[in-house]
């Protein structure tokens, strides 16, 4: 295991144009891999934002033409690369899954998780949506992958308001947390840094947030918040992104996170 290594967060700014999206996506991976990151994260929908119907008619399987494309990728640059979030195909016509993969540095596929809690919301006219008419919630099981990167346990967008999913990937041997995303502009603005920053605190953890930024060519009904960032287990963030698609890089450091709970036990103090 690589006690220190430098990670990347990617911001894309995707719509419905797949090719767009993917060569966005590989251009900054390609940059953050120049600068030495061994371990890059894309956003969530990553490959696909737009109509919700075309998203499920497009959806494909892991081990289909766009996970052989990142996992080559991948292979090329030698890097671990979490592909955040595509629209995979499930046994339902009408429904994809919003699934998550990790890529090894030879292209293998080291893991996947299928997002848990869809975000089926109607606060204000801004921010209104059932995730759930289109997509199909995972099974539930927490996920944590064991890389040379540390134990990586994965989640997706609106699964950040749910701590006790959280909570679990630790109990499981988390040591980072992935939370790929694509906020609202609306929510972002209010929840997404207090969240990322609690969850990072709370579980004394590293959080790499990759995130999708500004409207989707959807005529401005969809604006992402973006903000894009790495966050250590003290709940500093140590690297973002300000606007626009970009990257982030910054050091991880695992001893860190040992120091960390060495000095403030939380898992001995836990009462429930």
């Amino acid at each position: 295991m690589s006690e220190r290594y430098l990670a990347a967060v990617v911001q894309l700014n995707c719509t419905k144009d797949e090719e767009r999206n993917l060569a966005q996506a590989e251009e900054l991976i390609r940059r953050a891999a120049g600068y030495g990151a061994t371990l890059v994260a894309t956003p969530e929908a990553t490959n696909y934002l737009g109509p919700h119907a075309e998203k499920v008619r497009r959806a494909e399987p892991v081990g289909g033409a766009l996970t052989q494309r990142m996992g080559r990728l991948a292979a090329e640059l030698g890097i671990h690369l979490l592909m955040g979030s595509f629209n995979e195909t499930t046994g339902e016509a009408q429904r994809c899954a919003n699934t998550s993969v990790l890529f090894a540095p030879d292209g293998s596929v080291v893991g996947t998780y299928r997002k848990m809690h869809l975000f089926d919301v109607d606060h204000s006219a801004a921010v209104r949506f059932k995730e759930s008419d289109t997509c199909t919630p995972g099974d539930g099981t927490p996920v944590v992958l064991s890389t040379p990167c540390g134990a990586l346990g994965l989640s997706i967008c609106y699964d950040l308001r749910f701590p006790e999913l959280f909570r679990a990937l630790v109990d499981d041997g988390a040591e980072l947390l992935a939370v790929p995303a694509a906020f609202t502009a609306t929510t972002g603005k209010a929840h997404w840094l207090p969240l990322l920053r609690a969850r990072a605190i709370e579980n004394q953890c590293w959080v790499l947030a990759p995130g999708q930024v500004g409207e989707h060519g959807d005529g401005g009904l969809r604006e992402s918040h973006g903000h894009s960032c790495i966050i250590d287990p003290w709940g500093t963030v140590v690297a973002a992104v300000a606007a626009g698609p970009g990257i982030a890089l910054a050091e991880i450091d695992l001893q860190r996170v040992r120091d960390i709970r060495r000095g403030m036990p939380l898992a001995q103090h836990r009462r429930l």
